[in-house]
């Protein structure tokens, strides 16, 4: 049997892509990558992410990463599909990718949604090849399985990598931060440049935060 965990990183922030990833491995693979110190991404530092990563990648039947920019999120809410079924839809994309039909494979979801059962109800009408899948989805997967947890350093790689893209391309106009919206430096990259750059394809304008900002009101909710 193959192993096929799957995890997010990305789905707050206000500047930025989701990124996914899936990693398959087999359980050999599975206990190796526990016993390198695979875990959770978000309790790793990033140099230690990075080398894992290389781990990760080398010792996996497969792997696959895939973003969604900000503007695609917010084309996507504003057409009636929300974030869970993005989501899915990625994670599907995912598990089609690597699913290697004549191997039976158990697939495991860190679960975005609080309705796990309904999440993964849906997650199940975009996959194509569902035959040969056990597919779980769970809480705090990535804490629990070393093929999640390797998912998770690998989209959190990933999603650094673009937002040092993004800190790179507007350096002119001050550092973005993390691009979460708890993040004091991002708030004030925002306060400062969001207008002038609301077009350029790195803020997500579906968001609460944005709307409450330059709603019009004289005192936006997130400052």
């Amino acid at each position: 049997m193959l192993i096929l965990g799957i995890d997010d990183a990305g789905r707050g922030p206000l500047i930025g892509p989701m990124m996914l990833a899936g990693v398959l491995v087999t359980e050999e693979q599975n206990l190796f990558l526990k016993e390198s110190g695979v875990d959770d991404s978000k309790v790793l530092a990033h140099p230690v992410r990075m080398r894992l990563a290389e781990i990760i990648e080398s010792n996996a039947v497969g792997f696959k990463v895939v973003g969604t920019s900000a503007p695609a999120i917010d084309e996507s809410l504003n057409t009636g599909t929300n974030l869970n079924t993005l989501e899915a839809k990625k994670t599907a994309e995912i598990i089609n990718t690597l699913n290697k039909e004549t191997e039976t494979i158990r697939v495991i979801v860190d679960c975005p949604s609080v309705n796990i059962k309904a999440w993964r109800a849906t997650l199940l009408t975009f996959i194509t090849h569902p035959a040969n899948l056990e597919v779980l989805c769970e809480h705090k997967a990535d804490a629990n399985h070393p093929s999640v947890s390797a998912a998770s350093i690998l989209a959190k790689c990933a999603r650094e990598e673009e937002v040092a893209k993004i800190r790179k391309q507007f350096a002119a106009y001050g550092d973005i931060g993390s691009g979460y919206p708890s993040d004091p430096m991002t708030k004030s990259f925002i306060r400062k440049h969001g207008k002038e750059l609301e077009n350029s394809g790195i803020f997500r304008k579906t968001w609460a935060t944005w709307k409450d900002l330059f709603s019009g009101t004289e005192q936006a909710k997130l400052f």
